[in-house]
């Protein structure tokens, strides 16, 4: 069995197509076709069965195609781990992040580190709270910063980088909009903005909600934080967000106002694997994030 074999092999079960893999691979389609026969000749076995013009993996071939995938990933990451060690300055690093966390930290860390190490490279993925877990997991990603930090994922190791309040953003015309401080009891007649099911965002709507005595009435939803705001702007609802997320300003035709009762924070801050060891680059970036709020925590 051949390496080379493997890589054809993920490359027509991926693409499920032999000429379109070919053309990925940059060799003839009778290269990848012979390849793959000789593969399953060896192994005994039929890895691929017609369906239409396209090809799809038998059911050992799934079998198969899971094993391959996690070996290939392993020497992949032997082969980057050498790379960094001979030059730890020119990896590339994949790093995961959610909307939450894209307007004002990505950039300002992104930005320091690069200001530092500016030959790494970064390959950079936003997705919501529990992709980016999964992610971290399965090692798609090397790192991900997260609000609020998962405490029970033991596959996974965090570090707090800081906590921050969650405020309510209301309409510039409501009647609330003068206060410097709100019950949270004080909206339970409003409709709410909030994130859809399954966003870590919109937990936390309803919990804190459920811990002020009452179920929030979600009349709207977005998927991003423009979007939330300019329902707010729009006077559609009400909503609680995360203070990070008025770094730059507070929307137009809104006003954000802190929540008295009760007080709401969150943690924000970055994981890894646990049981994988970081590639230099990686470790690095991963040091090098935890002295960034370190200081910035001092400095404030």
């Amino acid at each position: 069995m051949e390496l080379r074999q493997l890589r054809y092999f993920m490359e027509v079960a991926e693409r499920e197509h032999v000429s379109d893999a070919a053309v990925h691979l940059h060799v003839a389609q009778s290269a990848v076709s012979r390849q793959i026969a000789n593969l399953e000749g060896e192994l005994g076995v039929d890895l691929f069965k017609r369906e239409g013009r396209n090809i799809k993996l038998t059911q050992i071939g799934k079998t198969f195609y899971t094993h391959v995938k996690i070996a290939m990933q392993a020497m992949d990451n032997a082969k980057k781990q050498i790379e960094e060690y001979l030059d730890p300055e020119r990896g590339t690093i994949k790093i995961g992040f959610p909307t939450s966390l894209s307007s004002h930290l990505m950039p300002n860390v992104i930005s320091a580190f690069k200001g530092e190490y500016p030959n790494v490279r970064f390959h950079l993925r936003q997705g919501s709270y529990h992709f980016l877990i999964d992610s971290v997991k399965r090692g798609d990603m090397d790192v991900a910063f997260l609000g609020p930090v998962p405490r029970d994922e033991p596959e996974i190791e965090s570090h707090i980088l800081f906590s921050e309040h969650i405020l309510a953003l209301l309409p510039i015309n409501h009647h609330l909009a003068d206060r410097t401080s709100l019950y949270l009891s004080d909206l339970k007649h409003d409709e709410f903005i909030s994130f859809p099911e399954g966003y870590v965002l919109k937990k936390m709507i309803m919990d804190t909600c459920k811990q002020a005595g009452f179920a929030p009435n979600i009349s709207a939803e977005g998927e991003d934080l423009d979007a939330i705001k300019g329902l707010v702007s729009a006077g559609v609802g009400v909503t609680l967000l995360p203070e990070s997320s008025f770094h730059e300003s507070t929307p137009k035709m809104t006003v954000k106002i802190p929540l008295e009762i009760p007080e709401v924070t969150r943690t924000v801050g970055i994981i890894k694997p646990k049981e994988t060891t970081l590639a230099p680059s990686e470790r690095v970036f991963y040091e090098f994030v935890k002295q960034f709020f370190s200081r910035l925590q001092q400095f404030q």
